[in-house]
Protein backbone atom coordinates (compact mmCIF):
# COMPACT_ATOMS: atom_id res chain seq x y z
CA UNK A 1 0.00 0.00 0.00
CA UNK A 2 1.07 3.56 -0.62
CA UNK A 3 1.07 6.13 2.16
CA UNK A 4 1.84 9.85 2.32
CA UNK A 5 3.84 11.05 5.28
CA UNK A 6 2.99 14.75 5.47
CA UNK A 7 5.48 16.75 7.49
CA UNK A 8 3.97 19.64 9.46
CA UNK A 9 6.14 22.03 11.45
CA UNK A 10 6.39 25.64 12.54
CA UNK A 11 8.25 27.01 9.51
CA UNK A 12 9.67 29.96 11.47
CA UNK A 13 11.27 27.56 13.96
CA UNK A 14 12.54 25.39 11.11
CA UNK A 15 14.07 28.42 9.37
CA UNK A 16 15.78 29.49 12.61
CA UNK A 17 17.28 26.01 13.04
CA UNK A 18 18.25 25.61 9.36
CA UNK A 19 21.83 24.60 8.58
CA UNK A 20 24.33 27.28 7.57
CA UNK A 21 24.36 25.86 4.05
CA UNK A 22 20.86 26.17 2.57
CA UNK A 23 19.70 23.12 0.64
CA UNK A 24 22.08 20.81 2.48
CA UNK A 25 20.38 17.80 4.08
CA UNK A 26 20.96 17.20 7.78
CA UNK A 27 22.67 13.96 8.79
CA UNK A 28 19.49 12.74 10.52
CA UNK A 29 17.41 13.16 7.34
CA UNK A 30 20.15 11.61 5.21
CA UNK A 31 20.12 8.53 7.48
CA UNK A 32 16.31 8.38 7.42
CA UNK A 33 16.24 8.62 3.62
CA UNK A 34 18.87 5.90 3.33
CA UNK A 35 16.87 3.61 5.64
CA UNK A 36 13.73 4.14 3.53
CA UNK A 37 15.65 3.41 0.33
CA UNK A 38 17.36 0.29 1.74
CA UNK A 39 13.98 -1.05 2.90
CA UNK A 40 12.48 -0.45 -0.55
CA UNK A 41 9.88 1.84 1.03
CA UNK A 42 10.89 5.18 -0.53
CA UNK A 43 8.84 6.14 -3.58
CA UNK A 44 9.28 9.94 -3.49
CA UNK A 45 9.88 12.78 -1.10
CA UNK A 46 10.74 16.44 -1.10
CA UNK A 47 10.90 19.52 1.06
CA UNK A 48 8.50 22.35 0.20
CA UNK A 49 9.41 26.00 -0.05
CA UNK A 50 7.93 28.32 2.64
CA UNK A 51 4.26 29.30 2.61
CA UNK A 52 5.29 32.83 1.60
CA UNK A 53 5.95 31.40 -1.88
CA UNK A 54 2.59 29.59 -2.07
CA UNK A 55 -0.69 30.46 -3.73
CA UNK A 56 -4.15 28.96 -3.24
CA UNK A 57 -6.69 28.68 -6.04
CA UNK A 58 -10.44 28.28 -5.64
CA UNK A 59 -13.50 28.85 -7.76
CA UNK A 60 -16.51 30.64 -6.28
CA UNK A 61 -19.61 31.49 -8.30
CA UNK A 62 -17.79 30.50 -11.49
CA UNK A 63 -14.89 32.89 -10.87
CA UNK A 64 -11.33 31.82 -10.15
CA UNK A 65 -9.79 33.39 -7.07
CA UNK A 66 -6.05 33.26 -6.43
CA UNK A 67 -4.89 33.91 -2.89
CA UNK A 68 -1.30 34.53 -1.87
CA UNK A 69 0.02 31.99 0.60
CA UNK A 70 -1.94 29.29 2.33
CA UNK A 71 -5.61 29.89 2.92
CA UNK A 72 -5.83 28.44 6.44
CA UNK A 73 -3.81 29.85 9.31
CA UNK A 74 -2.27 27.14 11.45
CA UNK A 75 0.48 26.76 14.04
CA UNK A 76 2.23 24.23 11.80
CA UNK A 77 2.65 24.40 8.05
CA UNK A 78 3.09 21.62 5.50
CA UNK A 79 6.82 21.59 4.92
CA UNK A 80 7.45 18.38 3.01
CA UNK A 81 6.33 14.87 2.29
CA UNK A 82 7.34 11.30 1.70
CA UNK A 83 5.44 8.89 -0.50
CA UNK A 84 6.21 5.43 0.82
CA UNK A 85 5.26 1.82 0.27
CA UNK A 86 4.34 -0.06 3.45
CA UNK A 87 2.51 -3.28 4.25
CA UNK A 88 -0.16 -1.56 6.34
CA UNK A 89 -1.00 1.51 8.44
CA UNK A 90 1.03 0.20 11.39
CA UNK A 91 4.17 -0.10 9.25
CA UNK A 92 3.58 3.37 7.80
CA UNK A 93 3.16 4.83 11.30
CA UNK A 94 6.41 3.15 12.31
CA UNK A 95 8.19 4.96 9.45
CA UNK A 96 6.51 8.23 10.49
CA UNK A 97 7.77 7.78 14.03
CA UNK A 98 11.31 7.33 12.73
CA UNK A 99 11.13 10.56 10.68
CA UNK A 100 13.26 13.33 12.24
CA UNK A 101 10.34 15.76 11.84
CA UNK A 102 8.30 13.80 14.39
CA UNK A 103 10.64 15.06 17.11
CA UNK A 104 9.83 18.74 16.49
CA UNK A 105 6.57 18.78 14.56
CA UNK A 106 3.92 16.35 13.36
CA UNK A 107 4.05 13.67 10.69
CA UNK A 108 0.56 12.95 9.37
CA UNK A 109 0.12 9.47 7.87
CA UNK A 110 -2.51 9.06 5.16
CA UNK A 111 -3.20 6.08 2.95
CA UNK A 112 -3.22 6.96 -0.75
CA UNK A 113 -6.62 6.44 -2.32
CA UNK A 114 -5.79 5.19 -5.82
CA UNK A 115 -7.85 6.43 -8.70
CA UNK A 116 -9.38 3.89 -10.97
CA UNK A 117 -8.43 4.20 -14.55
Amino acid sequence: MKFMLLIHADEQAVAAAAPATPGQMSPEYAAYNEALIKAGAMLAGDRLRPTTTAASVRIRNGKTEVLDGPYAETKEQLGGYYLIEAADMDAAMDWAGRCPAAQRGTVEVRPVWPTQG
